[in-house]
């Protein structure tokens, strides 16, 4: 399947730097202790915005439910459909939220609550992106 290339500007990209160093980093709140992402200019929470850092966390989690794209607008998707749409929620904070494609597990046999981790895969020369895994 092609990926898509991110384009950091400059809210996303220590994700994307983080991403390219194979680490998962969301923002993190020091007013309220709250991570979250995507990344915002200030915290969703409590509006802070010079409390705002970057945190490391764990790249693992479980597939909350998921859906099956039949017909996506995304051209460089197409030729791959259909194909497995999960929502992955982070075992470090259940409300963050991810979406994955989940490779390696075939079209509308994703295992909800299943564990999964992140991977590392290369969009082009030099860029990587995040994907989730099932662990079995």
């Amino acid at each position: 399947m092609p990926y898509p290339v991110p384009v950091p500007d400059e809210l996303s990209r220590p994700f994307w730097d983080a991403v390219n160093e194979r680490r998962l980093v969301l923002q993190y709140c020091a007013e309220c202790e709250r991570l979250q992402y995507p990344p915002q200019h200030s915290c969703a929470k409590c509006g802070s915005s010079d409390r705002l850092g970057w945190r490391e966390v764990e790249g693992t989690g479980h597939i909350r439910t998921y859906i099956v794209s039949h017909d996506t607008r995304i051209a460089l998707k197409q030729p791959d459909q259909p194909f497995n749409v999960a929502v992955v929620t982070l075992d470090t904070d259940p409300g963050i939220t991810f979406l994955s494609n989940l490779p390696g597990t075939p079209v509308d046999e994703v295992p909800v609550g299943a564990a999964v981790e992140l991977t590392f895969v290369e969009a082009e020369p030099g860029t990587l992106i995040h994907e989730w895994r099932v662990t079995r």
